[in-house]
C-alpha cells in the first residue's frame, strides 16, 4: 500500500496535514474555524470513519484504497455568488484525473465523478462543498473522495458500480500524485471562481457531462420526478432539461436513469 505522506503532497499556497485515521476531514476543517485564522489547508486522511457525501450519506472507503481529503479556503465573493461551486470543482477534478491517464473521467451532475471506457457510468468519486460565514467572509471546505484501489466488496455494499484509477491508468499513479495534482487543479478554479464565477467553467462543464444530450430521469428534492434531454447548466448550476412542456431548472435531485434520445 502506498501510505500518504504529507512531504510528498505538493501544493504550493496550501498548508499540508495527513491523518491516519479521522471521523470526517471535513468536519474537522469546519471545526476550527471559529477558534483559529482561516488559513488555507489541505487535510488528508489513510481513513475517514465518517466521511459525508450529499444529502447526509456516508461516504465509504478502505483504508489505503481512496485519496479522501478536504481543502478549506477563504473565499473573496458574497455567499450568493457561490452557487455552482461543486460543478467548477467537478471540472477541475476531471481535468486533473485526465492529465494523470485517466483519459476518459466524466462528470454527473451534481457532483459525481464517473469513469469512462469500459467503466462507463461507474462511479470514480465525489465533492461535496460546505460553507460557513466568518465575520463579512466566507470559508468554503471542499471535500474530495476518489477511488484509488478496488475494493469488490463495496460495489455490493453499496448496490452499484463503482470504479478505481487502477482500473483506467497502469501504472497507476501515488495516491500522494493523485491528492497533489487534484488539489491544484482545484485551487486553481476556486481562484477562478472567485472572479468569474460558474459560466468560466460552463462549457467547460457541458464537455465533461456524461448525460449530455440524453433522456434523464430525475428525482427531485420533494420526492417527485422529471423527465427530459440533458441541456447544460443554469447561471446557478441548475441542470436544464428539455421537458415536454418545455425548458426546466432543476435545482435540487437526484438523477435515477439515463438513456439514449
Amino acid at each position: 500500500m502506498d501510505r500518504l505522506d504529507q512531504s510528498r503532497i505538493c501544493v504550493p499556497g496550501l498548508e499540508i496535514r495527513v491523518m491516519d485515521r479521522c471521523t470526517s476531514t471535513s468536519a474537522l476543517l469546519l471545526a476550527e474555524i471559529p477558534d483559529h485564522p482561516v488559513l488555507p489547508v489541505l487535510l488528508a486522511a489513510e481513513e475517514q470513519t465518517a466521511g459525508r457525501g450529499q444529502r447526509a450519506r456516508q461516504w465509504r472507503s478502505a483504508p489505503g484504497a481512496g485519496a479522501t481529503f478536504s481543502i478549506l479556503r477563504r473565499m473573496r465573493c458574497p455567499p450568493q455568488n457561490l452557487a455552482g461551486l461543486s460543478l467548477a470543482v467537478g471540472v477541475a477534478a476531471a481535468r486533473a484525473l485526465r492529465a494523470l491517464g485517466a483519459g476518459e473521467v466524466a462528470l454527473k451532475w451534481p457532483n459525481d465523478l464517473l469513469a469512462g471506457g469500459n467503466n462507463s457510468g461507474a462511479k470514480l468519486g465525489g465533492i461535496l462543498i460546505e460553507t460557513r460565514v466568518q465575520g463579512q467572509a466566507v470559508v468554503a471546505v471542499v471535500g474530495i473522495g476518489i477511488n484509488c484501489r478496488p475494493v469488490r466488496a463495496l460495489d455490493a455494499q453499496l448496490r452499484r458500480r463503482l470504479a478505481a484509477l487502477d482500473d483506467l491508468v497502469q501504472p497507476a499513479p501515488s495516491r500522494n500524485a493523485v491528492i497533489s495534482t487534484v488539489a491544484r487543479e482545484v485551487l486553481a478554479a476556486l481562484e477562478s471562481f472567485e472572479t468569474a464565477g460558474l459560466p468560466a467553467f460552463a462549457q467547460a462543464w457541458r464537455a465533461l457531462h456524461a448525460h449530455e444530450g440524453r433522456r434523464l430521469r430525475v428525482r427531485l428534492a420533494d420526492g417527485r420526478t422529471v423527465s427530459g434531454i440533458a441541456a447544460g447548466l443554469a447561471p446557478g448550476g441548475a441542470l436544464r432539461l428539455q421537458t415536454r412542456r418545455g425548458m426546466r431548472e432543476v435545482a435540487s435531485g437526484r438523477i435515477l436513469s439515463a438513456s439514449a434520445r
